[in-house]
């Protein structure tokens, strides 16, 4: 296909390959887009029934190596497709402000996880697109800040539901941690001499200290543990 494509003008080649370049960035074949690239660089232009070419709708489908080939664009040409607007008047900004595809979603355990994969996606696209594309309106009349913050409001509930579940079964292990370390801290290691009542290891310092050392880390962890969950600085997402 790529042989064939070098010998043909840019009508042909869209209407040769068109479905088969946005078929091949939604199923993620990264092989393929790369190769077609190097063949016609000008089907980076090629639109889809929305008018979406293949970089920005790679951002509707979450797909991280075949947006990379925008790097490969020279400024002027990144800022024109960061202008590029679809049949609703998104432009790339407002792709990434859209929910990923459920599968992709599905690959990320928690959904704060999940939540703050989404903020990445949308802050690595607001560095490409110009500053003034950050306020531009859609169909909608929404900037993309405004349509990422609708389109994610179950998703940042999901979220706040899983971490405030995360915090509180760390702080019953924690807890459960510490009861044990208090008991063990006052049982003496290897336990006493049934006659004399002195401990049998005391003249072994080296088990005593690596004893010690282990109630300090375990107290450690369980203090920080108790002060993560109840501080609203620690988190993976905000809103």
């Amino acid at each position: 296909m790529c042989e064939v494509i070098k010998h043909s003008d840019g009508i042909d080649m869209e209407d040769l390959c068109g479905g088969a370049i946005f078929q091949a960035v939604e199923l993620g074949v990264f092989e393929f887009i790369d190769r077609i690239f190097q063949a016609s660089p000008d089907l980076v232009w090629s639109n889809n029934q929305n008018k979406r070419n293949p970089l920005q709708f790679a951002i509707e489908c979450r797909q991280e190596r075949i947006y990379s080939l925008i790097y490969r664009l020279d400024k002027t040409e990144r800022n024109v497709i960061g202008n590029l607007a679809d049949t609703s008047n998104n432009n790339m900004l407002h792709m990434a402000a859209m929910l990923s595809p459920l599968a992709k979603l599905d690959n990320i355990s928690g959904a704060a996880l999940q939540m703050q994969r989404e903020l990445q996606w949308f802050k690595e696209v607001e560095t490409i697109v110009l500053p003034r594309m950050r306020d531009t309106l859609n169909a909608e009349n929404l900037t993309p800040r405004a349509l990422f913050t609708k389109n994610h409001k179950e998703l940042v509930k999901e979220g706040e539901r899983w971490m405030k579940e995360t915090a509180t079964s760390c702080t019953v292990v924690g807890a459960l941690i510490i009861t044990i370390m208090f008991a063990s801290a006052f049982t003496v290691p290897g336990g006493n001499n049934g006659e004399t009542g002195i401990p049998i290891f005391l003249k072994k310092k080296v088990i005593y200290g690596f004893y010690s050392f282990g109630c300090y880390i375990v107290i450690f962890f369980h203090n920080f543990s108790v002060d993560a969950s109840g501080n609203p600085y620690v988190t993976l997402c905000r809103k």
